[in-house]
């Protein structure tokens, strides 16, 4: 790649090229084209020009603050969790599924017939939730994968980014130290030879320019160092994309359709069992009625003959009646006695009753008087 160092850089960065995605590369060292560039650049640096000095090396500044402005969109784009939502979302369609009876589906086909109609809509459900939910799954293992080259080629760019810092740090360094071994070292002994104010003052003003440009170059090496940590952390985003993917393949390709053949085959087994069940009742119900005939007939003979030996009345009935009506009379004139006496006590109540009321008016009519 061709490198082009300016000294006045656009107030807009340029975008860099789109690349091919191709394997992770090391940064190599700096080509001998790219070292005469490096040379030739540090040649036409002027540290004594405020502003040139300001913009040193902003251009590139500027385009890694916009490359990591991207880098931070496509991980905010970067919905992982909806992914493993979709994945848990067809684990639980699938285990939901048998969850709903006891003993799972074998404790389901011994079920009544009626219950295989009812495992036939459930799956039919289950069957198309897992539908929609391997379409999202495709759309997102799609994007992951364009998302992933979208990577590559950041990767790429950052690259290019930290090789033209380099250049720029390196181109830097060279010219300050020209300045510093040649002019300013000239100023300074100038300015103690003669001892003026105006020679001090000069040689202090350079030495003053190369501090700000030697902050400046320590400005880009930060620059750099971010560089240098973006890029695996681009690496680190790019493998949970590949971890992702792979995650997704497994599911619509070995999950999914192992749990349909295992529900086609279990469907199959409800039907023979179904039928096996119906056979089973058929005998089941002709033996109860073998037996349920055989116990009748056998109760119906013996109580025919027991009524047959029976009187019209029987002498058990005789004794009953009998003593229920001594009973009775017995009551009877228990109760005729309780209420004589009853009467009488009652006759020498009314008596006391009729004495206290009259020993009351008299005792008024006394104290009246």
């Amino acid at each position: 790649m061709d490198f082009e160092l300016t000294l006045e850089p656009e107030l807009e960065a340029t975008p860099a090229p789109v690349a091919q995605p191709k394997p992770p590369v090391e940064t190599p060292p700096l080509s001998e084209r790219e070292l005469a560039i490096v040379a030739e650049f540090a040649g036409k640096i002027d540290v004594e020009n405020t502003n040139q000095i300001l913009q040193y090396g902003a251009g590139t500044q500027k385009k890694m603050a916009d490359f990591s402005d991207a880098a931070l969109e496509n991980v905010r784009t970067q919905d992982l969790g909806e992914v493993g939502g979709l994945i848990a979302d067809v684990v639980g369609e699938l285990s939901g599924f048998d969850a709903e009876e006891e003993r799972g589906f074998l404790g389901f086909f011994k079920k009544q017939a009626d219950k295989l109609e009812t495992m036939k809509n459930r799956f039919a459900k289950a069957e198309t939730n897992v539908a929609k939910i391997g379409d999202a799954l495709q759309k997102h293992q799609v994007r992951l994968l364009k998302d992933s080259a979208v990577l590559d080629q950041m990767y790429d760019q950052n690259l290019a980014y930290f090789k033209e810092l380099t250049m720029y740090i390196l181109a830097g360094k060279q010219k300050l130290q020209t300045v510093r071994e040649g002019k300013l070292l000239e100023l300074q002994q100038t300015a103690q030879r003669t001892g003026l104010a105006e020679d001090a003052q000069a040689a202090n003003d350079l030495s003053e320019k190369c501090a700000r440009f030697e902050k400046k170059i320590h400005d880009l090496e930060l620059t750099r160092a971010i560089s240098i940590q973006t890029a695996p952390q681009i690496r680190m985003i790019q493998n949970n994309n590949t971890v992702m993917v792979e995650k997704i393949q497994t599911t619509l390709m070995n999950t999914i359709p192992l749990w349909k053949n295992q529900m086609v085959l279990a469907l199959g087994i409800a039907h023979s069992t179904e039928a096996a069940q119906a056979q089973r009742q058929v005998t089941d119900i002709t033996n109860a009625l073998l037996k349920q005939n055989a116990q009748k007939l056998r109760m119906a003979s013996v109580e025919t003959a027991k009524e047959a030996e029976r009187g019209i009345v029987d002498l058990e009935t005789l004794k009953h009646t009998n003593a229920e009506l001594i009973a009775t009379l017995d009551d009877v004139m228990k109760i005729q006695s309780e209420g004589r006496t009853q009467r009488l006590a009652a006759e020498q109540e009314m008596l006391k009753l009729e004495q206290d009321l009259k020993q009351k008016l008299l005792q008024i009519s006394a104290g009246r008087g």
